[in-house]
């Protein structure tokens, strides 16, 4: 009897076939366990004022959305709505703030995202775009390739990829960091200051650290904050609007 010389391929094949599909679930599943609000984030800003767009949270101000409005991208597996502090607080500052769901939630699958936002508010004729962690990386990937449709780009206890070297670039740049940040440490925010345009803000929030960037709770890898989560929030507020108000 002739063997089948195929039958080995065609084992190996549907065996791969197996463990992607299988890896592909678990991880999946694994995405979608998320850092969702905080009960005292929500009983700071308000359920009722936390308002959900076509696919993202925004802020706006008493007056209506602003012309200069603000993209944020949430860190890794972290929900939109734990950010509602800071929007809510720039909002009050006369910014438009827009906080989106993104794919898987991982902002590095989603990297566009911002065109979509930016489609759907055409009234905003000034856009700056950032991040938190893993969100900042994504923002910076954007910002990289879009400079002459943004107006500056923010970092949260982040930094850019090698790839992105904004270092030739004229976009304003401003980066806050923790000083008991466990995972976006302040070593790996010096390493990578020379990927940053010549002029970009650096500011250190002492005893601040990466949980505390959102209102979420503690997160694996990360040092306790030697502030509470609003204060660390405040200065995050206070940080991003006086550099807008200088720009």
């Amino acid at each position: 009897m002739k063997r089948n010389k195929f039958k080995p391929v065609k084992i190996l094949l549907l065996s791969l076939a197996g463990l992607l599909i299988i890896g592909g679930a678990c991880f999946y599943i694994w995405s979608q366990q998320t850092y969702s609000a905080s009960a005292e984030m929500v009983a700071r800003v308000g359920e009722e004022n936390i308002q959900l767009g076509e696919d993202w949270v925004i802020f706006t101000p008493d007056q209506g959305v602003a012309e200069t409005g603000l993209i944020l991208y949430p860190g890794a597996k972290v929900e939109p709505e734990a950010y509602s502090y800071i929007g809510q607080g720039l909002a009050q500052r006369g910014y438009t703030v827009i906080i989106p769901n993104v794919l898987l939630n991982f902002a590095f699958f989603d990297v566009n995202k911002a065109d979509e936002i930016r489609e759907a508010h055409p009234e905003v004729k000034s856009w700056y775009i950032g991040g938190h962690s893993l969100g900042g990386v994504a923002a910076a990937s954007y910002a990289y390739k879009h400079e002459e449709q943004l107006d500056g780009l923010f970092f949260l206890g982040s930094y850019p990829a090698d790839s992105n070297d904004f270092s030739d670039m004229a976009l304003p740049i401003l980066s806050i960091y923790g000083e008991l940040d466990g995972l976006t440490t302040v070593e790996k925010i010096h390493a990578t200051r020379p990927l940053l345009t010549p002029n970009a803000v650096l500011r250190e929030i002492t005893g601040g650290n990466h949980a505390q960037f959102g209102m979420y709770g503690p997160q694996k890898g990360d040092q306790q904050a030697a502030i509470s989560a609003v204060e660390q929030q405040d200065i995050i507020v206070e940080t991003i609007g006086d550099w807008l108000d200088s720009l």
